[in-house]
């Protein structure tokens, strides 16, 4: 992904609300699937990060991209961002 890229997803995240809450258990596959189906139909996602979760943000997003086979666009503070281009229902055109 290249800057100019990443810097388009970041801007269309900014008006997004989070999808997901991760807390205390931190990454389970429970949350891994749900994260990945959303991936799917959604494309670009953001995720919140609660006080109780003992987790960097940046080593969940880190993960949570390995195994969703998605990019991490952004973490700020406790907020992730990813982004995965969907195969069926593509909605996000980047530019190039």
């Amino acid at each position: 992904m290249t800057s100019k890229q990443r810097a388009y997803l970041k801007g269309l995240a900014m008006t997004t609300n989070p999808l997901f809450q991760i807390g205390k258990a931190s990454l389970t596959p429970e949350v891994t699937t749900a994260i990945s189906e959303a991936l799917e139909t959604h494309e670009l996602i953001k995720i919140s990060v609660l006080k109780n979760c003992i987790d960097d943000p940046r080593e969940i997003a880190n993960v949570l991209a390995e195994r969703t086979h998605s990019q991490v666009v952004q973490v700020i503070g406790k907020k992730i961002v990813l982004y995965k281009e969907s195969k069926d229902k593509k909605k996000i055109e980047l530019p190039k």
